[in-house]
């Protein structure tokens, strides 16, 4: 039988379920636990919109999940697409509050950068997303949410809008190979959730990613950090570091420098359980006369020498209102020949989306119809 039609804010957001919260609540309606299996495979690795397109289900069974639950994944306000190919989406979430996730591809490989906060509860000065100020933790299926809705876009491109999925259909669709939590937000600020997320991208009838493939980007919460090192979710930490002296460090990252500074967070880093063949990666932003001197990169070889890393350099990104400005291509040479003399691996990151604000450090849902920023041509983009 049929359950009566609940309103459309009364039905459960069934991608709000993880396998084992789906196998109970297909447990309440007296089916067996395969049918949760058999949808998460159609939500996650068929990336299903409506319970029509689940052709394995009896209609019976798709009209009673029609009646009770509904997929509501999260709304594309607008895109934007830069002269270099990065994609930027601006995404509604179903309380109406916005965020943005970009889509970065390179020759081998497709990124999708997601955000894990709506703004972010740390307050560098030289990024975007901290003016924004925190306004709440996203959760876990709306953080897996961003990758479902830019892989839909990705499969109507090239299937054409509209085709429904097959059960023939491989279980993973073209596109992203990579996602990294480097958007919106301080990602181990809401640790639960984040962590979560992971666990239903890695999971075979989730996303199926590979934990190798997913990395996470911290400020520098010790406690989280140390958590996350510790926890089942086996993906790659990243280290937001910015600067080789707590007084600098203090200036750029106040409240997380103040809370955890360097000498605390780099004994966390020395001390992490990191698996065989797995660094943690150092983020250096350069900043033009603050923290890109010769005398820098040689405190940043001491400092990072005794752990298991690599460097990577992040030419500062420039937006409107922000003081900062980026380091010459020759400053930034120098910088990363002292690293490297030093034997440390140190590479710099590639800007991406520059001109439409979608670089690192440039994302902020309150900017996204700024006029773009005006991008000069560096030697070290080419």
């Amino acid at each position: 039988m049929i359950p009566q039609q609940l309103t459309p804010t009364e039905k459960i957001n069934i991608l709000t379920f993880s396998l084992p919260k789906l196998t109970a609540w297909v447990g309440t309606l007296g089916w067996k636990p395969y049918r949760a299996k058999q949808l998460a495979t159609w939500l996650y690795a068929k990336g299903a919109q409506s319970f029509d397109e689940m052709t394995d289900l009896s209609k019976v069974a798709r009209e009673t999940l029609a009646a009770l639950a509904t997929i509501w994944p999260l709304q594309i306000v607008s895109q934007q697409k830069s002269l270099d190919g990065t994609e930027k989406f601006l995404l509604q979430l179903s309380d109406g509050k916005r965020i943005e996730s970009v889509l970065i591809p390179e020759e081998d490989r497709l990124t999708l950068c997601v955000s894990s906060q709506v703004g972010c509860t740390l307050d560098c000065s030289f990024c975007l997303t901290a003016q924004q100020k925190l306004q709440r933790n996203l959760s876990a299926h709306e953080i897996v949410g961003q990758v479902l809705t830019v892989q839909r876009v990705l499969f109507d491109r090239i299937n054409g809008e509209g085709t429904r999925c097959r059960p023939s259909q491989p279980a993973t669709y073209p596109g992203i190979t990579n996602v990294v939590l480097m958007g919106m937000g301080e990602p181990l600020a809401n640790l639960t959730q984040v962590t979560e997320a992971l666990l239903q991208m890695t999971a075979p009838l989730g996303l199926g990613f590979s934990p190798r493939r997913i990395t996470v980007s911290t400020a520098g919460l010790v406690p989280q950090m140390r958590e996350f090192l510790n926890g089942p979710t086996r993906a790659n930490l990243s280290v937001s570091l910015n600067a080789t002296t707590n007084r600098v460090r203090d200036a750029i990252m106040p409240t997380v420098n103040r809370l955890y500074p360097l000498d605390q967070l780099l004994a966390a880093c020395k001390e992490a359980p990191l698996p065989k063949r797995r660094n943690i990666t150092f983020e250096y932003v350069l900043l033009s006369g603050i923290n890109d001197t010769p005398e820098d990169a040689v405190r940043l070889t001491r400092l990072v020498a005794p752990i298991r890393c690599k460097v990577n350099l992040i030419p500062f990104n420039e937006f409107q209102s922000s003081p900062y400005r980026r380091p010459s291509d020759a400053t930034i040479f120098k910088f990363q020949e002292v690293l490297l003399r030093a034997k440390i691996t140190a590479t710099r990151r590639k800007s991406r989306g520059r001109d439409i604000l979608a670089a690192c450090g440039q994302l902020s849902s309150l900017a996204f119809h700024n006029p773009p920023i005006s991008v000069e041509h560096n030697a070290y983009d080419t």
